[in-house]
């Protein structure tokens, strides 16, 4: 007898099916969402330091904190799908709204944050410890406490009481979390890389062999009197004889900086000045001052290894400027001293004459 009642099972197992689905594509969206939907948390740029050894839950915790991902579980997500992939340690940084996945690949791929700081030939740890405190990298006592600790060169240089000199000019990638030491160490390691290109030269002193502390302050000498690559090794020759025959340097850059030790530096060199005994005053001292005065770049060094040949004895600014006039005896100094005077007067005249003029 027919009753007119049909079996549920079919229709019910289609129903089911299509709430499975339903529920798939759900999870497939959400899956989707949380490793391509881009976020940011964050105002400003958002700085996150990976320290060496950091596990995926402490990045992904590192990171959420940071508001770089929403949720930590978002990161870990990724991980699982790329469970082999290398997360590399260091600081990065983050500007702009991105997805997990695209942060996950930038720590992949090892997209580290630095920013670069150059430290100009001719700049001694005071100069470096100001540029760095203008720039918002250091503070300048910091560096200046950094600065003062031989430690970093002693095996180089045991007699040196600061890294003056060893703070090698160069352009350096920094991150954002730079120590003080760390710092340091970076210049003094570039320091120890091109004091070892220097014994590929063929014509230079084997530096192994050099007295490293006398190179390197003979070099800042040279450094700060003149900015010409083709003078260094005739300012070098300068020093190198006068040194021989037991004459006083009297270089003007170590005045300066015994006035910067002593903190009274205002930008010009007095009488005073050049009277005081400090032992970097080398108008009132024989020799060598006990250290350097600068951090000499490669060519300084070089010329400090390897001087000219020649019987220079003195050097005066040139009256067309920009250069120097070398002398063998006081007379052919003191004349050209003259010719300088008269150059720097005639340039006042006209100075003022054109001021007036306006």
């Amino acid at each position: 007898m027919t009753t007119g009642y049909q079996m549920p099972g079919r229709p019910r197992s289609a129903r089911l099916k299509k709430t499975v689905a339903g529920i798939a594509i759900t999870v497939l969206v959400l899956f989707a969402g949380a490793l391509l939907l881009p976020y940011r948390g964050f105002q400003n740029d958002a700085f996150v330091d990976i320290p060496r050894g950091t596990g995926t839950r402490g990045i992904a915790e590192a990171l959420a904190k940071a508001g770089v991902v929403r949720y930590p579980w978002q990161f870990l997500l990724v991980r699982a799908v790329r469970p082999s992939a290398k997360l590399q340690a260091g600081e990065y940084r983050f500007s702009n709204a991105a997805s997990a996945r695209e942060v996950f690949n930038r720590i992949v791929r090892g997209d580290i944050y630095y920013f670069e700081f150059t430290v100009p030939e001719g700049s001694n740890m005071f100069d470096i410890a100001h540029e760095l405190e203008a720039q918002k990298v250091l503070a300048a006592a910091d560096f200046l406490r950094a600065a003062a600790d031989p430690a970093p060169i002693a095996d180089l240089a045991p007699k040196a009481k600061n890294l003056e000199g060893f703070l090698f000019p160069s352009t350096y990638r920094l991150t954002n979390g730079v120590t003080a030491e760390q710092l340091v160490r970076q210049m003094t390691g570039e320091f120890r890389k091109q004091w070892k290109k220097l014994s590929d030269d063929a014509s230079a002193v084997e530096p192994s062999k050099a007295n490293i502390q006398h190179v390197v302050t003979l070099a800042s000498l040279v450094e700060k009197e003149t900015g010409v690559a083709d003078e260094r090794p005739l300012v070098a020759s300068v020093f190198a004889n006068r040194l021989t025959k037991g004459m006083r340097l009297e270089c003007d850059p170590t005045t300066i900086y015994a006035a910067l030790l002593e903190n009274r530096y205002r930008g010009a060199i007095h009488k005073s000045d050049l009277a005081r005994a400090n032992p970097y005053n080398t108008y009132q001292n024989a020799g060598l001052p006990p250290g350097p005065i600068a951090n000499p770049g490669a060519a300084s060094l070089a010329a400090a290894l390897a001087p000219a040949e020649t019987k220079y004895l003195f050097f005066v600014a040139a009256p067309e400027g920009g250069s120097h006039r070398f002398s063998e005896n006081i007379a052919q100094h003191e004349k050209a001293v003259v010719e300088y005077r008269h150059a720097a007067q005639r340039a006042a005249v006209h100075k003022n004459a054109e001021g007036k003029k306006r």
